[in-house]
């Protein structure tokens, strides 16, 4: 498919006005971070206000139905029961919680890829040393032609002593969008559970946890649900929520409530933290959703198409090929460097680009050839021409 800059130009460029990003940075890394609008932010601010006047009313009645409710928003957005979901302050807690409070045998072997993000990779290297359980990398190739073969990938290292996969659903290094509902489908039907890490599948794709079906789930909403830092969900099926344990184990563990079910008490309060980030969630989704008339469905839709563009544009300027179909990419996209800066460190191409050309991007390290990839994103107030900035930006850089 061909794109013009003018297929992305219908938007006002002063959007960009309701987040508080540096006007003088080209900021083409969303999917980092994120970043919070203003009007989210504003009502994040309230809500501290609202804390602060009175700690304790606000601690002793006012957290819990405000939390409540944020759930119950989330857990229509991601398509969950609400009893299945928690709060946690970032998808990595999330892996945390539940690979801590599994117990693995010696002979067990935890599967997981080589896509793997570099923190939760720890934590199952951490749980294994401890357990004397061993981590099995399926190696998922890169470049590669189709979902099929990361499927292929990951259940040929399937065995008899398979415990738990832990998998991506969209990988950080590479940006791919693996065909999770496919894998856990299968690999449930041979008895093994599942932890998907979702970090940024909230927002970047339509997500419906129930069809999915994995055993545990957890995926950010500072990212591409645009809620303020600190706001993340944990996923867990009913049948393991009696299993699962905070990383902090405080009041909920002996609370003599019955109103809620022992994995929402633990979860819920963990100890004296600011729940702001989590009571905004319903506020960030609603907003992000009310910036084009189609709401979710066409931002999402809008985000995909613009950074196919972006990749377009910047393979042809620097003479790559396509590292994956377009149908493996949600709202970012990694694009192989030009050949001309290979050998050259990742972090210095990245501070490069970002001191002499006010351009911030995700440079990637790649095991392979190629062995620098430029990760991009595309959000709603990223506009093609900046994608150009950065093509020759990349070029200036290659001739230094």
């Amino acid at each position: 498919m061909e794109y013009e800059i003018s297929d992305f130009t219908d938007i006002p460029y002063d959007l960009l006005e309701l987040w508080l990003l540096d006007k003088a940075v080209v900021f083409l890394n969303h999917g980092s971070y994120g970043a919070c609008p203003k009007p989210v932010l504003l009502v994040q601010e309230k809500l501290r206000s609202q804390m602060e006047k009175e700690p304790l009313r606000f601690f002793g009645r006012e957290w819990e139905p405000l939390s409540d409710n944020a759930r119950a928003e989330l857990a229509t957005f991601v398509n969950a029961d609400i009893e299945d979901l928690v709060f946690v302050p970032n998808a990595t807690t999330g892996v945390n919680s539940v690979l801590r409070s599994l117990h693995f045998a010696p002979d067990d072997e935890i599967l997981t890829t080589n896509h793997e993000y570099n923190a939760c990779r720890n934590v199952l290297d951490f749980v294994a040393d401890r357990s004397g359980a061993r981590v099995v990398v399926a190696k998922v190739p890169f470049p590669l032609e189709s979902p099929q073969q990361v499927f292929t990938a990951i259940i040929e290292h399937v065995s008899a002593k398979t415990r738990l996969a832990l998998l991506d659903h969209v990988t950080s290094q590479t940006a791919l969008i693996f065909p999770i509902q496919e894998l856990v489908q299968e690999l449930q039907a041979r008895g093994i559970d599942t932890l998907i890490d979702g970090a940024h599948a909230p927002g970047m794709i339509p997500l419906n946890l129930r069809e999915i079906g994995a055993t545990y789930y957890t995926g950010n909403c500072h990212k591409w649900l645009c809620a303020p830092k600190g706001a993340a969900f944990l996923y867990v099926c009913q049948e393991r929520q009696l299993e699962i344990r905070p990383l902090t184990i405080s009041h909920g563990a002996n609370s003599l409530r019955t109103d809620k079910t022992r994995f929402r008490l633990e979860f819920d309060w963990t100890g004296t933290d600011d729940p702001t980030a989590y009571i905004c969630v319903p506020e960030a989704i609603a907003f992000m959703g009310s910036l084009l008339s189609g709401g979710w469905t066409e931002l999402m839709q809008r985000n995909h198409s613009l950074v196919l563009a972006a990749r377009q544009l910047l393979c042809e300027a620097w003479g790559v090929e396509p590292p994956c179909p377009e149908e493996m990419i949600g709202t970012m996209a990694v694009i192989p460097a030009p050949t001309t800066l290979e050998g050259r460190d990742f972090l210095s191409v990245h501070d490069e680009l970002f001191d002499k050309f006010g351009i911030q991007v995700q440079v990637v390290p790649w095991c392979e050839s190629p062995r620098l990839l430029i990760r991009i994103s595309a959000q709603i107030y990223n506009r093609l021409e900046q994608y150009k900035y950065l093509a020759k930006a990349l070029k200036e850089l290659s001739k230094s």
